[in-house]
Protein backbone atom coordinates (compact mmCIF):
# COMPACT_ATOMS: atom_id res chain seq x y z
CA UNK A 1 0.00 0.00 0.00
CA UNK A 2 1.18 3.95 -0.52
CA UNK A 3 2.08 5.54 2.08
CA UNK A 4 2.77 9.26 2.14
CA UNK A 5 5.13 11.02 4.66
CA UNK A 6 5.68 14.73 4.79
CA UNK A 7 9.22 15.06 6.56
CA UNK A 8 10.50 18.90 7.98
CA UNK A 9 14.28 18.48 7.72
CA UNK A 10 16.90 20.36 7.90
CA UNK A 11 18.29 22.23 4.19
CA UNK A 12 22.09 20.75 4.51
CA UNK A 13 24.22 18.48 2.15
CA UNK A 14 22.75 14.93 2.34
CA UNK A 15 19.75 15.14 4.38
CA UNK A 16 18.10 14.12 1.41
CA UNK A 17 20.56 11.21 0.93
CA UNK A 18 19.91 10.20 4.72
CA UNK A 19 16.17 9.80 4.07
CA UNK A 20 16.31 7.43 0.68
CA UNK A 21 19.21 5.46 2.06
CA UNK A 22 16.65 4.87 4.83
CA UNK A 23 14.13 3.15 2.58
CA UNK A 24 16.51 1.75 0.04
CA UNK A 25 18.41 0.16 3.11
CA UNK A 26 14.68 -1.79 3.94
CA UNK A 27 14.06 -2.35 0.30
CA UNK A 28 11.12 -0.18 0.12
CA UNK A 29 10.23 1.36 -3.42
CA UNK A 30 9.73 5.34 -3.77
CA UNK A 31 6.57 5.94 -5.89
CA UNK A 32 7.69 9.61 -5.94
CA UNK A 33 9.42 11.92 -3.95
CA UNK A 34 9.25 15.85 -3.97
CA UNK A 35 11.63 18.36 -1.80
CA UNK A 36 11.58 22.02 -1.64
CA UNK A 37 12.87 25.16 0.63
CA UNK A 38 10.22 26.25 3.24
CA UNK A 39 9.66 29.76 4.12
CA UNK A 40 12.50 29.53 6.17
CA UNK A 41 15.62 28.59 3.78
CA UNK A 42 17.01 26.23 6.65
CA UNK A 43 14.45 24.37 6.53
CA UNK A 44 13.24 21.80 3.93
CA UNK A 45 9.67 20.29 3.22
CA UNK A 46 9.86 16.43 1.62
CA UNK A 47 6.69 14.49 0.37
CA UNK A 48 7.21 10.99 -0.29
CA UNK A 49 5.08 8.60 -1.82
CA UNK A 50 6.06 4.98 -0.59
CA UNK A 51 5.03 1.42 -1.04
CA UNK A 52 4.84 0.29 2.33
CA UNK A 53 3.02 -2.85 4.23
CA UNK A 54 0.79 -1.48 6.12
CA UNK A 55 1.77 -3.02 9.23
CA UNK A 56 5.26 -1.58 8.70
CA UNK A 57 4.00 2.25 8.72
CA UNK A 58 4.21 3.17 11.97
CA UNK A 59 7.74 1.99 12.41
CA UNK A 60 9.08 3.61 9.75
CA UNK A 61 7.84 7.07 10.43
CA UNK A 62 9.61 6.22 14.25
CA UNK A 63 12.70 5.64 12.42
CA UNK A 64 12.45 8.54 10.08
CA UNK A 65 12.42 11.00 13.29
CA UNK A 66 15.08 9.74 14.58
CA UNK A 67 17.68 10.32 11.53
CA UNK A 68 19.84 13.21 11.59
CA UNK A 69 18.54 16.65 10.50
CA UNK A 70 14.68 15.11 10.40
CA UNK A 71 12.86 17.41 12.79
CA UNK A 72 9.42 16.26 11.96
CA UNK A 73 7.90 12.94 10.11
CA UNK A 74 4.17 12.42 9.65
CA UNK A 75 1.98 9.91 7.92
CA UNK A 76 -0.43 11.44 6.02
CA UNK A 77 -1.54 8.65 4.21
CA UNK A 78 -4.95 8.45 6.53
CA UNK A 79 -4.44 11.72 8.20
CA UNK A 80 -6.71 14.53 7.06
CA UNK A 81 -4.88 16.49 4.09
CA UNK A 82 -4.61 17.68 0.96
CA UNK A 83 -2.24 15.53 -1.67
CA UNK A 84 -1.66 16.96 -5.73
CA UNK A 85 0.02 16.20 -8.52
CA UNK A 86 1.36 18.41 -11.24
CA UNK A 87 1.44 16.90 -14.84
CA UNK A 88 2.76 19.15 -17.68
CA UNK A 89 1.32 17.48 -21.24
CA UNK A 90 2.54 17.50 -24.62
CA UNK A 91 -0.04 16.60 -27.08
CA UNK A 92 0.41 16.20 -30.53
CA UNK A 93 -2.78 16.51 -32.49
CA UNK A 94 -4.49 17.63 -35.93
CA UNK A 95 -6.58 20.72 -36.32
CA UNK A 96 -9.79 19.24 -36.23
CA UNK A 97 -9.36 17.93 -32.30
CA UNK A 98 -8.33 20.91 -30.69
CA UNK A 99 -11.51 22.15 -29.88
CA UNK A 100 -12.54 18.75 -28.16
CA UNK A 101 -8.95 18.74 -26.23
CA UNK A 102 -9.59 22.23 -24.68
CA UNK A 103 -12.87 21.00 -23.36
CA UNK A 104 -11.22 17.76 -22.29
CA UNK A 105 -8.43 19.89 -20.27
CA UNK A 106 -10.90 22.42 -18.82
CA UNK A 107 -12.81 19.45 -17.19
CA UNK A 108 -9.67 18.12 -15.54
CA UNK A 109 -9.39 21.85 -14.48
CA UNK A 110 -5.91 22.06 -16.75
CA UNK A 111 -4.71 25.47 -18.81
CA UNK A 112 -2.87 25.49 -21.58
CA UNK A 113 0.50 26.46 -21.04
CA UNK A 114 1.77 26.72 -24.77
CA UNK A 115 0.58 26.19 -28.35
CA UNK A 116 1.95 25.70 -31.49
CA UNK A 117 0.87 23.99 -35.15
CA UNK A 118 1.54 20.51 -33.66
CA UNK A 119 -0.63 21.05 -30.78
CA UNK A 120 -0.96 22.28 -26.53
CA UNK A 121 1.22 22.28 -23.65
CA UNK A 122 -1.47 21.67 -21.00
CA UNK A 123 -0.76 22.04 -17.34
CA UNK A 124 -3.25 19.80 -14.52
CA UNK A 125 -3.14 19.69 -10.89
CA UNK A 126 -5.36 17.60 -8.85
CA UNK A 127 -5.22 13.60 -7.06
CA UNK A 128 -2.77 11.19 -8.61
CA UNK A 129 -5.91 9.01 -9.81
CA UNK A 130 -7.49 12.03 -11.63
CA UNK A 131 -4.40 13.17 -13.11
CA UNK A 132 -3.71 8.93 -14.14
CA UNK A 133 -7.24 10.10 -16.33
CA UNK A 134 -6.31 12.99 -17.54
CA UNK A 135 -2.90 11.01 -19.15
CA UNK A 136 -5.96 8.74 -20.30
CA UNK A 137 -8.39 11.30 -22.14
CA UNK A 138 -5.02 13.10 -23.33
CA UNK A 139 -3.89 9.85 -25.31
CA UNK A 140 -6.84 9.02 -27.17
CA UNK A 141 -6.39 12.62 -29.20
CA UNK A 142 -2.81 11.74 -30.39
CA UNK A 143 0.63 11.02 -29.49
CA UNK A 144 1.51 12.95 -26.22
CA UNK A 145 4.69 13.39 -23.83
CA UNK A 146 4.22 13.52 -20.06
CA UNK A 147 6.16 14.62 -16.88
CA UNK A 148 4.47 14.92 -13.28
CA UNK A 149 5.97 16.31 -10.69
CA UNK A 150 5.27 13.86 -7.99
CA UNK A 151 3.07 14.11 -4.91
CA UNK A 152 2.97 17.52 -2.48
CA UNK A 153 1.01 17.15 0.19
CA UNK A 154 -0.08 19.16 3.14
CA UNK A 155 -1.91 18.37 6.42
CA UNK A 156 -4.65 19.59 7.74
CA UNK A 157 -4.38 19.36 11.48
CA UNK A 158 -4.49 21.97 13.60
CA UNK A 159 -1.27 20.49 15.63
CA UNK A 160 1.30 22.93 14.98
CA UNK A 161 5.30 21.16 14.87
CA UNK A 162 6.84 22.77 18.42
CA UNK A 163 10.79 22.86 18.45
CA UNK A 164 12.60 24.01 21.41
CA UNK A 165 15.05 26.37 20.91
CA UNK A 166 18.44 25.66 22.04
CA UNK A 167 19.32 26.19 25.76
CA UNK A 168 21.68 29.35 25.80
CA UNK A 169 24.94 28.50 28.33
CA UNK A 170 25.35 31.34 30.47
CA UNK A 171 28.40 32.26 32.16
CA UNK A 172 26.90 31.42 35.72
CA UNK A 173 26.11 27.81 34.83
CA UNK A 174 29.43 27.43 33.81
CA UNK A 175 31.34 28.72 36.53
CA UNK A 176 28.63 26.80 38.97
CA UNK A 177 29.53 23.64 37.34
CA UNK A 178 31.68 21.68 39.67
CA UNK A 179 34.17 18.53 38.05
CA UNK A 180 31.74 16.06 37.90
CA UNK A 181 30.05 18.57 35.76
CA UNK A 182 27.00 18.64 38.34
CA UNK A 183 25.55 22.23 38.56
CA UNK A 184 25.99 23.53 42.11
CA UNK A 185 22.90 25.46 43.59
Amino acid sequence: MIQVISILLENKPGALMRVTGLLSARGYNIESLTVARTLDPTLSRMTIAVDVEPHLRRQLIKQMNRLINVLQAADLTEAPAVARELVLLRVRAPMEARTAILKEAEIFGGRVVDSSLEGFAIEATGETEKMDEFIDVMRSYGEIEVTRSGLVAVSLESKKLRLSPPIPRTVEAAENKDRNGVVNA
